[in-house]
């Protein structure tokens, strides 16, 4: 299954794929309305770390685990494996316990904006954008969408 890598030593921390994600997640017809929207009302399923002053910036998202731990212990049935291995979340089913934000290992899954459920990287293939907007507009190639 294809997954997002990123390359941490080529990974500038301009949080660029962190307004492409949440402009590709919003429904918006342009950037720009999200102005004032980004970490409050629009939150982005991809977050760079490191600090200013750090050599090194990576960008945090969902690694379709094989054995995702989230999966087993949501208590709605909410998140699953589809058959090619990508994790996906139902928002329908989702309660809003947020035990999949305790558990997942890596930080990946969040609340999203409305507070009443949760959201994590689906690779872009729900929002109809299809390559991940990310990888897309990465402007150093830091994030790769490939199998490995």
């Amino acid at each position: 299954m294809k997954r997002i890598y990123v390359n941490e030593e080529w990974c500038l921390g301009c949080h660029l794929c962190e307004y492409e994600c949440a402009f590709a997640n919003s429904g918006l017809d342009k950037m720009f309305k999200l102005k004032g929207k980004v970490g409050s009302e629009i939150l982005p399923r991809i977050q760079v770390e490191g600090g200013e002053n750090e050599p090194i910036h990576f960008a945090v998202n969902c690694r379709h685990c094989t054995n995702a731990v989230c999966v087993t212990g949501c208590i709605a049935g909410a998140l699953s494996k589809t058959d090619e291995g990508m994790v996906v979340i139902d928002k329908n089913k989702c309660v809003g316990c947020f035990t999949c934000v305790l558990l997942c290992p890596f930080g990946a899954i969040m609340p999203a904006a409305d507070g009443k459920a949760a959201q994590k990287c689906m690779l872009c293939t729900d929002n109809g954008v299809g390559t991940p907007n990310c990888v897309a507009h990465c402007p150093n190639n830091a994030i790769v969408y490939e199998e490995r």
